[in-house]
């Protein structure tokens, strides 16, 4: 499982696009967002976090630091 907190999500039409747009990804099963926290969770076999990051800058949602 990757976890990667992101920026801009605000609404169910957010968690929508970042599921979609990481259901896709290589190895990735299932896609889980919390809003208020902005955390991302990607449950699957040989995910590739830098892809997972690429493709979340892609979706409009960047990666924040810990």
């Amino acid at each position: 499982m990757e976890e990667i907190k992101v920026a801009n999500v605000k609404c169910d039409g957010c968690v929508a696009t970042i599921r979609d747009g990481l259901a896709g990804l290589p190895g990735v099963k299932e896609t889980s967002v919390d809003i208020p926290t902005g955390v991302v969770r990607v449950i699957g076999e040989g995910i590739d976090r830098s892809g997972l990051e690429a493709k979340l800058r892609e979706l409009g949602y960047p990666p924040q630091t810990r």
